[in-house]
């Protein structure tokens, strides 16, 4: 299974989360959230444990965040990021924003099951999000180093995207994007040019044996 834990939380304030195994997961998963930039900014951040990577998403004020195998890559963890992020704050609004520890948990942890399972295991999910995800996924990953934030003495090495080539992979996107544009676009004119010619056809049809001829002899006097 891809992604193994995830959890929402405000601040340092964990209202919901899921595990899919028997890991220290939610222990490291703390201390991230402990290590994110302060201030409240939005931010993408991802950090590697051994074969495993934890991947944050903090937008106004609520983080979600996920460990994923690092076969995973970070197109198909940011898309569950985004995609559990977008329901609980649908969900639950404001009451988020005040929400004691583990208020959520009872029914949102259901979600982040179903959802981890489906980014995990349906072929669907990463198609879906790809174009999607070349954009939303990881555009500041920041550079850190938190050893110290472990006492056992795990290592998290800080993973970074670097700025050129995200603009780079950006550009390419938008070209794909025209592209793409383009081609459905005469692929519907076409299709309608085709539709339109076959009505007509149709027409011709019908009247030819109505007017008893080719000519329409019955019906053209």
């Amino acid at each position: 299974m891809a992604i193994l834990y995830a959890l929402v939380a405000r601040g340092t304030v964990v209202l919901a989360e899921h595990s899919a195994a028997a890991t220290n997961a939610g222990a490291v998963a703390r201390q991230v959230l402990e290590r994110l930039p302060d201030g409240g900014a939005d931010s993408h951040v991802s950090y590697t444990q051994d074969r495993y990577v934890f991947h944050a998403k903090r937008t106004d004020g609520i983080t979600a965040l996920c460990m994923a195998d690092d076969s995973a890559g970070r197109r198909t963890p940011f898309a569950f990021l985004e995609d559990i992020h977008g329901r609980f704050v649908k969900t639950y609004g404001r009451a988020a924003l005040t929400a004691l520890a583990y208020a959520m948990n009872d029914e949102f942890s259901r979600v982040l099951s179903q959802q981890m399972d489906y980014y995990s295991n349906d072929p669907n999910a990463d198609r879906i999000n790809r174009m999607r995800g070349e954009i939303n996924q990881v555009r500041s990953v920041m550079i850190d180093n938190i050893d110290k934030v472990l006492e056992r003495g795990d290592r998290l090495e800080l993973l970074v995207d670097k700025t050129a080539n995200m603009q780079g992979n950006t550009v390419r996107f938008k070209r794909q994007a025209r592209r793409f544009r383009s081609t459905v676009w005469w692929r519907n004119v076409k299709l309608t040019a085709a539709l339109i010619l076959l009505l007509l056809v149709i027409i011709y049809v019908v009247l030819v044996f109505m007017c008893h001829g080719f000519t329409l002899p019955t019906c053209i006097r």
